[in-house]
């Protein structure tokens, strides 16, 4: 039993050697393949550079080729000098008379022609901003209409309500002085009755209708009386119908008596004053009763809230009742009723005419709304417009430039072409201005290597031409 252990290890030795042999191989072959793909990496890298090197050899090769094409071009220049300046020499003497002329007449003509440019510049320039202005003008004399509209109806609105609220103070302090002077003339009034309940109901009515004018309403429109409606075969005519927004009605009743509140006021005791006013309050209160049982808040066409004001047009004669019985005015309640006096019956009734003027307020406000809503788009069409002109504007300079490098400056442009037929023998009578061709010369002294390779496709076909045309000059 002393040797298991020692057995044991030998095992673990030989498959740990085992293993290392594994690993080992392993790794080798790792590293064969890293360096197999290594190896063909870089032939990768050898053929592109190889073919880079062919590239650049051909280019070279080509520029080795244009480079003696100039070389041989630049000697037939060279020669060709040297046979103009033999024919210069001999015709010095001949030129020499003409010389002064023909500088005068270059000039005149280079002036001519820089006039001429010019005047045809600042009349596209002059016609161009005219056409610019119309069209800006015609963009902008609306936008600037509505931009006035919309200042004045502001304005006018602004000024409008500032004066409608300072004058609110004046008003109400008029309207506290015209409800004692009426509450006065109702009492001298009601002395003079002599308990006539026609009269008095008419007189109520009178009173009602004034407070309605004096209150900004207009008869009409927001407010109605004597209206008459039918409901189960039974005829009802409110006193007063006023509308309010919204679609809704103020049915206000007028038809009250002061039968027993004139003789309260002309007792002359106490029993028969204390007698009086109970009859005063059952007479308020009989009344209220008999107006709830015409339920005015269910015919048909009113669209009248849950409540009817009684008017009470004496103000006294409201405040007595009140005072006697503090129960009145929630036993009127209870039966969607108020009892209301002139001063009460006024502040409602401005309450009305301030809501029906801050709904007009808000329609205008709305309206507004929408206006400056339009001027918004209608500046962003501007501004759109303004967008596309420059960038019309900027199209067509662009377009005059390539035209004018075209004509004038560009490689192969139209002047040097042009002048090279007059130097071939061709009879003309005026000349290209001498700074023009100097121009298309030296664009066209550029070295080649400064162009792409579509440019050097055109130099040489361009090349090619002139070597012809000097070849049947010569």
């Amino acid at each position: 039993m002393t040797w298991f252990p020692l057995e044991l290890s030998l095992e673990q030795a030989v498959l740990a050697a085992v293993a290392v042999l594994i690993l080992v191989v392993l790794a080798g072959w790792a590293g064969r393949a890293r360096l197999v793909a290594r190896v063909r990496s870089l032939e990768a890298e050898r053929q592109v550079s190889a073919s880079q090197l062919a590239s650049a050899l051909e280019r070279e090769a080509r520029q080795d080729t244009e480079i003696q094409q100039l070389r041989e071009e630049l000697s037939s220049k060279s020669q060709q000098l040297a046979r103009y300046q033999v024919l210069v020499e001999k015709g010095e003497a001949a030129l020499a008379e003409q010389k002064q002329q023909l500088e005068q007449t270059r000039a005149a003509m280079t002036q001519q022609f820089e006039n001429l440019a010019n005047r045809i510049f600042e009349e596209k320039q002059q016609a161009f901003v005219r056409r610019s202005e119309d069209s800006l003008r015609k963009s902008l004399d609306p936008l600037e209409r509505q931009l006035g509209d919309f200042r004045k109806r502001v304005e006018h609105v602004y000024d409008r309500e500032n004066a409608e609220r300072n004058s609110l103070l004046g008003q109400i302090k008029a309207l506290r002085e015209q409800t004692q002077r009426i509450s006065d003339e109702a009492l001298n009034l009601t002395s003079a009755l002599k308990g006539d309940r026609k009269i008095q109901g008419n007189w109520g009515e009178v009173v009602l209708e004034r407070l309605l004018e004096e209150s900004g309403l207009q008869k009409g429109r927001e407010y109605e009386t004597q209206v008459t409606f039918t409901s189960d075969g039974r005829r009802r005519q409110p006193d007063v119908i006023v509308r309010l927004p919204e679609h809704k009605d103020l049915i206000i009743d007028s038809k009250v008596s002061l039968v027993d509140y004139e003789r309260y006021a002309s007792a002359e005791t106490d029993e028969e004053r204390s007698q009086a006013l109970k009859q005063h309050v059952n007479s308020l209160r009989a009344h209220i009763t008999g107006l709830n049982k015409k339920a005015y808040e269910q015919l048909e066409g009113v669209r009248t809230l849950d409540f009817v004001f009684i008017f009470v047009p004496i103000e006294a004669a409201y405040m007595l009742a009140m005072q006697a019985d503090p129960e009145l005015f929630r036993f009127a309640y209870e039966r969607q009723i108020v009892l209301v006096s002139p001063t009460s019956l006024m502040a409602t009734l401005r309450t009305v005419e301030n809501i029906w003027r801050y709904e007009k307020q808000n329609k205008n406000a709305e309206k507004i709304a929408a206006e400056a809503g339009k001027l918004h788009d209608q500046f962003a069409l501007v501004l759109e417009s303004l967008d596309a002109l420059g960038s019309r504007i900027r199209q067509a300079d662009e377009a005059y430039q390539e035209t004018y490098k075209r004509l004038a400056t560009g490689r192969g442009n139209a002047v040097k072409r042009i002048d090279s037929l007059r130097k071939l023998g061709a009879k003309t009578r005026k000349q290209i201005a001498a700074d023009l061709r100097e121009k298309a010369e030296d664009e066209h002294r550029l070295p080649a290597l400064a162009y792409d390779a579509d440019d050097e496709l055109l130099d040489e076909e361009l090349s090619e031409e002139e070597r012809t045309e000097e070849s049947e000059a010569e």
